[in-house]
């Protein structure tokens, strides 16, 4: 089986809380997760992300036995109910459930295959957190830590299928979908107007179900993606790239838990990294892609995040002018924004 097809398999597995074992440079950790799974009888060990290990205090056992930023792999004394892992993999939980422990960061815990198996945990979704199992039953799925760091590099998409798609902005518009031989999600790019010999105005837009279509005022999303498409259909022609990129790349769910820690008083990059997920999670090289395949090689950018000028540029487009995009707050949002501004680097 190839490399990409088993990394593949273990996020399936791993949405449905099935076992895996990752062979690191030197061990092989045999892991069930704690967000999916019932529970692992037995298990007194759990593998953690090291911001999840700094929540919970063991940040000073943790440096010592690994480094401090590190994954940790902990024991928990006087057994392990499911119960008890889900209070400590979830920080939202931690009002609900403050006290906890006591807890033994260990040493060793094998860094390779801690950081890949945290990885793969990301792209599919769940909690970064782990039970530490003993053994690996017979049929459990095995993979390389390196075949998981591999799996999203290089991008491998292409052109599924494109029609026609009137839309709210502008009548005559097309859309393409995108398929990548190892990403489950579909990109879309909606071509806006008549494509012409003049630079397009482009506007990478990562999903949003909150905002995009329930309308949520937490973000600044919705009215993003509305205003973007006004501004292309008046400058003549552009493209839209969707990409399903929910959260900034954390997905659905864990977004959600963000929201949950942001209720808490958490800013939206203290609630990602208190998850043990990164504050940006995103894959701009995708778009770079996209843009290749429909041969579109300078663009004038929509964006306020420099981030995504830069990825561009790296991966090969010419972005010949940044263009803001600028959008009211509101009292919901506010405090967002200003964290985009001061912490994120976007130039508001």
């Amino acid at each position: 089986m190839s490399a990409p097809r088993r990394t593949a398999q273990a996020i399936d597995a791993l949405r449905h809380g099935w076992a895996i074992s990752v062979a690191g440079s030197d061990d092989i950790l045999h892991l069930l997760p704690v967000e999916t799974a019932l529970s692992a009888p037995g298990s007194q060990r759990l593998l953690i992300s090291a911001a999840r290990a700094d929540t919970l205090k063991l940040t000073n056992q943790a440096a010592a036995a690994s480094g401090p930023d590190a994954p940790v792999c902990m024991s928990v004394t006087g057994g392990l109910s499911g119960d008890l892992a889900r209070a400590i993999a979830d920080p939202v939980l931690d009002m609900r459930h403050p006290m906890k422990g006591p807890f033994v960061a260990e040493t060793p815990c094998d860094s390779s295959a801690a950081v890949a198996a945290l990885d793969l945990a990301r792209r599919a979704g769940i909690l970064p957190a782990f039970y530490i199992l003993n053994a690996a039953d017979e049929d459990t799925l095995t993979l390389n830590a390196a075949d998981i760091a591999d799996y999203a590099d290089p991008v491998h998409l292409q052109i599924a299928s494109h029609a026609a798609l009137p839309v709210e902005a502008h009548e005559n518009a097309q859309i393409i979908a995108f398929r990548s031989t190892n990403d489950l999600r579909e990109h879309v790019a909606l071509i806006i107007g008549t494509r012409d010999e003049s630079t397009p105005l482009v506007r990478l837009h990562s999903e949003c179900l909150t905002g995009d279509i329930l309308g949520s005022l937490k973000c600044d999303c919705g009215p993003q993606l509305h205003e973007a498409m006004a501004e292309m259909t008046d400058t003549g022609w552009g493209i839209l790239l969707y990409l399903r990129q929910e959260g900034r790349g954390i997905g659905l769910i864990n977004k959600l838990r963000a929201y949950a820690l942001q209720d808490q008083g958490f800013d939206t990059v203290d609630a990602n990294n208190r998850l043990g997920l990164p504050t940006e999670a995103r894959d701009f090289a995708i778009a770079a892609e996209m843009l290749k395949l429909l041969h579109v090689d300078t663009i004038n950018l929509l964006t306020n995040n420099p981030e995504k000028v830069e990825s561009l540029r790296t991966h090969g487009v010419d972005v010949a002018e940044r263009k803001p995009l600028k959008i009211n707050a509101n009292r919901h949002n506010a405090r967002y924004l200003n964290t985009k501004k001061t912490r994120t680097g976007h130039q508001l």
